[in-house]
């Protein structure tokens, strides 16, 4: 299953002959700057390894996105990821770093949130994001997201913790 394509965008699942794509998205300091590092080759090898373990466990991970033309953009999906000691779905993106602004996080995001409302009968959705990184937070809000905690565990000191109810 997949979300359904939007205006602009598709997904697919994410694949091993995208390792060079993932590589140069994880691997790019600008993509990554609110992560401890950006990824190595080896790293993004296991990013697309461990979302096609989440298809075939849940059903979602994090698909990668393309315009219809078949460009790559990045990837989007859902995630399961602890927040305070439970499983949260979060919804999460990456985007090209030359793609920022033109708004695909939040068409892509706003496919996944309607996803796991509709298909996957979600009660709840979160997104997950670094204090400082105001691009994703503004993403999330795009969605219908708001401001629900904190979060301090993970790979960074404090996460802010965006959620929204799905009816």
């Amino acid at each position: 299953m997949l979300p359904d394509p939007t205006p602009r965008l598709r997904f697919r699942e994410m694949e091993p002959r995208d390792l060079d794509r993932m590589e140069s998205l994880l691997g790019d300091p600008v993509v990554m700057r609110f992560y401890p590092a950006p990824k190595s080759r080896e790293e993004a090898s296991r990013w697309i390894a461990w979302n096609r373990k989440n298809y075939a466990d849940h059903g979602h991970g994090l698909w990668i996105i393309e315009t219809d033309d078949g460009a790559f953009v990045g990837d989007c999906g859902l995630t399961w990821q602890e927040v305070k000691g439970t499983p949260k779905l979060e919804v999460g993106y990456h985007v090209r770093a030359e793609l920022h602004g033109r708004g695909y996080a939040s068409e892509a995001a706003a496919a996944c949130r309607d996803f796991a409302r509709d298909r996957l009968r979600a009660s709840e959705l979160v997104a997950i994001i670094h204090p400082d990184n105001v691009a994703s937070r503004r993403v999330a809000k795009n969605i219908g997201m708001s401001r629900i905690g904190e979060d301090h565990g993970g790979s960074l000191p404090v996460r802010v913790v965006l959620g929204m109810t799905l009816s």
